[in-house]
Parts: structure tokens; sequence; C-alpha cells
């Protein structure tokens, strides 16, 4: 059964309980330093708005551990998606409740309320601790709309709970159509040579998608800390870098399957190091034949794999990158990220970014309007590679009843 489209739901003068993925980075000040994920979501919401309805827009933000924190309220956001659209955005104080509960009654078509964060909430989470909140959100609204592809993947009460009490009445975003039927039109046919680029601090977080990956890609590039779990498995010095000492045999079986399946593995030849992960750190740059210092750590792929990277990437025709492949964070360590996005930059082919880290990276490169399409998701990018779907669309299609004729509103 398809699941339904915000375009299908009669939205006109209804109320509207939208779930969106407002989890940005704020710096010291609560200020938002990155609000693309902010932007990500307007198209949906200025579609409402034409459509005069009322918009309820609910997520998380960070990791408050079921109780309230100032330090991590949806404010700041409010202001900013204020900005953006030029009108105000009303601030409830919390997301359940009967302050919130007023505010929703109070709602006029074309006016939007922004839920607090529901990570307040320990049932948000673990949706057995209260079922009762899931209800109460949903009671909000005569309709349910999914805009949080990067919450897609998980099965909390605002993406599975939810959409249970709105049957017939729940469809996807603008966003969330948008990133699925991307990834579903690269894993069912890309334009081949079809590269994998994976970076990041740790494979363990990537088995899956690594596995999957070996049925679908043409060759891999892997850098960042995952590297050296690779490197490990080759018998090679990596002095005092990261890698984990369980995975070691998964990687060795990674590398051995990819030979017999004829894919290209390609690992770093050279890296940056240096004794401390800092921005007054000294960096050198080690051969990975000669072998790492024990009392060096590699932070970053060395200028020699950035050009092996670099001739072996001109020839792809769809390139996937998820994970950073170095600690970008820090200057002396961001050149083999930033390098690689600006060569993804000039290439023909179609180029997938994913990871909220690297996307971050991506920005601060100043190549993001050259990429082919930059997921807002990177864990839920990586399930969907490996599984195909997502908790949250899954959700959406189970409460989609063939045999009810008609809508019923709750309000």
């Amino acid at each position: 059964m398809k699941r339904l489209s915000i375009r299908d739901l009669p939205v006109q003068g209804k109320k509207i309980l939208m779930r969106v993925d407002f989890n940005v980075p704020l710096d010291n000040d609560f200020n938002v330093t990155d609000p693309s994920r902010i932007v990500a979501s307007l198209p949906s919401i200025q579609y409402l708005l034409e459509n005069e309805a009322s918009i309820i827009l609910m997520s998380h933000l960070g990791q408050p551990h079921g109780s309230p924190n100032p330090e991590l309220s949806l404010a700041p956001v409010a202001k900013v998606l204020g900005t953006l659209l030029e009108q105000k955005v009303i601030m409830a104080p919390d997301c359940v409740g009967q302050k919130v509960k007023d505010l929703v009654t109070a709602l006029q078509p074309k006016e939007i309320l922004l839920l607090e964060n529901l990570r307040f909430h320990r049932a948000e989470e673990s949706p057995g601790a209260k079922l009762l909140f899931a209800k109460e959100l949903a009671s909000f609204a005569d309709f349910y709309v999914d805009d949080a592809f990067g919450c897609a993947h998980r099965k909390h009460s605002s993406i599975t709970e939810v959409p249970k009490f709105f049957p017939n009445r729940s469809a996807a975003g603008f966003l969330l159509e948008k990133e699925t039927s991307f990834l579903g039109d690269l894993l069912e046919s890309p334009e081949r040579p079809f590269y994998a680029i994976i970076g990041g601090a740790k494979i363990s977080s990537k088995i899956g998608v690594i596995k999957a990956l070996l049925h679908k890609v043409d060759a891999f590039l892997i850098g960042g800390g995952m590297a050296f779990t690779f490197l490990k498995a080759q018998g090679k010095e990596i002095g005092n870098s990261l890698y984990e000492a369980d995975l070691v045999s998964f990687a060795k079986e990674i590398i051995e399957v990819a030979q017999t399946k004829g894919i290209p593995v390609l690992l770093p030849i050279d890296v940056v190091a240096a004794r401390k992960m800092s921005d007054d750190a000294y960096p050198e740059i080690f051969s990975i034949e000669k072998g790492i210092p024990f009392e060096r750590m590699g932070l970053d792929i060395g200028p020699e794999t950035i050009e092996k990277f670099s001739q072996f990437l001109q020839a792809g025709k769809t390139v996937l990158w998820n994970g950073p492949l170095g600690v970008f964070e820090f200057t002396p360590f961001a050149k083999g990220t930033f390098s690689v996005a600006k060569i993804l930059a000039a290439l023909d082919g179609a180029t997938i970014v994913g990871g909220g880290d690297l996307i971050a990276a991506i920005n601060l490169s100043g190549v993001a309007k050259s990429m082919t399409h930059i997921s807002t998701g990177g864990g839920a990018t990586l399930e969907f590679i490996e599984h195909g779907s997502l908790p949250g669309l899954e959700a959406l299609i189970a409460n989609q009843n063939e045999d009810l004729p008609n809508i019923n509103f709750m309000t």
C-alpha cells in the first residue's frame, strides 16, 4: 500500500500536527548556528499556510533525558523559524498539558504553534512509559504529517505511536517524500560506477550499511577513525589511533568479501597525525606503509590519500558519502574532508551526502550548493540504505485502511 502524501490530505482550514526535525546546533548564547534543518521544513509549512491550515509543530532538541532543560528549549528555533517565514511563531510552554491545549484551541488558520521539546518527557523516547502521551499529542489536530526524515528511523512516540490515532489521516511531508524518493531511486538504479565514501569515527554504527552496500557499490573509499580498524586488520602499525579491536575481524572479512566480488576498497596510504586533538596540535604526515609512531594518533587523511581518492573519484557517476574523513572541527585536521568535498562538487555525476557532522563540514567548505543531494538525516539515511524503509514510513503506511471510505475527523 502506498503511503499518503501531504497533498492527499484536505487540510484547508484544519489543524495539522506535524513532526519536524529541528534538532539544530546552538552556540553558548543559545543561537542557532546552522538552520539547515529548519529551512528544509519550509516547503511543507508554507504549503499548509497557503491552504489556511493551523500548524502545530513538534520536535526534539538534544538529549534532555526525559526532563525539562532550559538550555535545550526550542525557543531559539521559534525565533529563527519566525524570521524565515516573516510571521510570528507561537512558542508553547510544554508539548502537553492544559496550557498547551488552550493554545491549540485558540490557534487560528495560518497560525503556527511550536510545541516545546518532546524529549522533556520520557514517554517520547520510551513510548511504553506513558501511553497517554501520544494520545494527548494526537488530540490536538485533525491530521498528522511526518516531515522529520532525520528522525524517521526512531521508534519514538511522535514518530510511530501518534500516527496510530490518525487512520487515513496521516501523511508524509515534502521533505520526507524527497529524501526517501531520492534514496530509493539511488538504491534501485544508480548510474555507474557507483562509489561509496564511508567515514566517521566507528565501524560499529555502520556495520549494516557496509554489508548492504557490498551488494550495490562498485568501490569503497574509507577514511575517518573507522579506517584504522581496517588498517589494523591489514596488520598496519596505527600508533595511538582510534580503532575497534572487536571489529578487526569484521573489517578483514569485508575486505576479503570485496576482493572476491572485485570491489576495490581504498584505504588511506598516508595520514595526518598528532599527539593530541586540538587546534594548536602539531600535525605530522606519516606513510601507512612505514607506520604511525605509537605516541601519535591519526586524525585526517594525508595529501597522497587525497590525491589517490581524487583520481579514483573522477570516473564516478554516482557517489554516496557518509561521515567525515578527519576531525575537521580542528583546523589542522580539516583538509581531507574539505578537499574531498571540493572534488565531489566538481564531478559531473550525482553526489549524495548524509550525516549531521558531514553536512556541517560541507557547509563550512562552501560547496553545499554543488552537491546533488544533501540528506538531513545521517542515521536515517544509513538505515534506509540497509533496510529499504524506516519505522516512520511504516507507521504512515500501517495507518491507511482501504476499507475506510471516508476520513473521520477528530475535531
